[in-house]
C-alpha cells in the first residue's frame, strides 16, 4: 500500500525555523570555523618562521671566527629574515592571547623552537655565551609568549649547529674555534670545552619525576638527548683524529668521523 505524502503547511515550516537548536548549533559552528582559520593561520606562520630562521642558520654557518661581530656581508643578509621573522610573529599575535596562548602552543612550538636555535647560535659566535630565557624573549615581538620547554629544545638543537661550526673550521683551518683569551686562559676556550659543558648540563635535567616541571618534556628530551651525544662526540672523534694522525694536513681535509663502521664516511655540512 503506497504511503500517503503529507505538505508541511505554513505553522510547521515556522515551528521548524524557529527551532531553539538552530541558534546554538550555528554558534558552535562559527566557532569552530574560527578555531580553524586561527589554527591554519598560525601553522602557516610557524612553518614561514622555521624556514627563514633555517636560512639565518645557514647563513651564520659562513662565519669562521668566534668573539667576534658577524661579517657586513651576512649581517646584512641575515638581518632582512630577522624582520620577516617579527613581521610574522606580529601577524599571530592576535591569535595567541589569553587561553589561546596554551591552546596553539603545539602549533607555534616548531617555529619558536628553530628561532632560539637561530638567534642562540648568533648569540653564541657573538660572545661565545649562551643566549638566557629572558633575552630570547626580548628579541620576540610582544603578545607571543616564549615557553620555557621551547627555549629548551631550541638550546638542544644549536648543538648540531655547533658541531657543524666546530668541524667545518677543522676542515678549513685545521683547528678548534676558540674564544678570545682571557685571564688565565691564554689561548681562550675552544669550542668542544663548551659542548661538553652543554652535554654534563643537559644530562643533569631530571625528567623521571611525575612531579618535576620537566616531566612534560621528558619525550622529547629522551629524543633530543641521543642527538645531542653523537653531536658532541662527533667533535671529539674529529679531534682525536687530528692529534693522532698530526696537523699536516691541507687545507679542506675533512676527518674522516665514521672510523668505527665498515668503509662508511659520513658527509659533514657545510655552508
Amino acid at each position: 500500500m503506497a504511503g500517503t505524502k503529507h505538505d508541511l503547511d505554513d505553522k510547521d515550516m515556522e515551528e521548524t525555523t524557529i527551532s531553539p537548536f538552530m541558534p546554538m548549533f550555528e554558534l558552535f559552528r562559527n566557532e569552530l570555523d574560527e578555531h580553524q582559520d586561527r589554527r591554519e593561520r598560525i601553522i602557516k606562520a610557524s612553518r614561514d618562521i622555521t624556514a627563514l630562521s633555517k636560512k639565518i642558520i645557514f647563513s651564520l654557518q659562513r662565519v669562521r671566527q668566534l668573539c667576534s661581530p658577524i661579517p657586513p656581508p651576512i649581517a646584512k643578509e641575515i638581518e632582512t629574515r630577522y624582520d620577516s621573522i617579527k613581521e610574522f610573529f606580529t601577524s599571530i599575535a592576535p591569535d595567541l592571547q589569553g587561553s589561546n596562548g596554551w591552546r596553539y602552543q603545539k602549533q607555534i612550538s616548531g617555529g619558536c623552537q628553530e628561532y632560539v636555535e637561530a638567534i642562540s647560535f648568533q648569540h653564541y659566535l657573538e660572545t661565545q655565551t649562551l643566549i638566557t630565557h629572558q633575552e630570547a624573549q626580548d628579541l620576540i615581538p610582544s603578545g607571543i609568549e616564549l615557553t620555557v620547554d621551547d627555549y629548551v629544545l631550541g638550546l638542544f638543537d644549536l648543538t648540531g649547529e655547533l658541531m657543524r661550526f666546530g668541524i667545518t673550521s677543522m676542515a678549513t683551518n685545521a683547528a678548534l674555534p676558540r674564544g678570545a683569551a682571557t685571564e688565565g686562559n691564554g689561548e681562550g676556550r675552544d669550542i668542544l670545552v663548551d659542548l661538553r659543558s652543554l652535554r654534563t648540563e643537559f644530562e643533569s635535567l631530571d625528567t623521571s619525576s611525575s612531579s618535576s616541571d620537566w616531566s612534560y618534556l621528558k619525550k622529547d628530551i629522551e629524543k633530543k638527548i641521543e642527538v645531542m651525544k653523537q653531536s658532541v662526540e662527533k667533535v671529539e672523534n674529529a679531534v682525536y683524529g687530528m692529534i693522532i694522525r698530526g696537523r699536516e694536513r691541507p687545507k679542506g681535509w675533512v676527518p674522516d668521523l665514521n672510523e668505527r663502521q665498515e668503509r662508511g664516511r659520513e658527509v659533514v655540512e657545510s655552508y
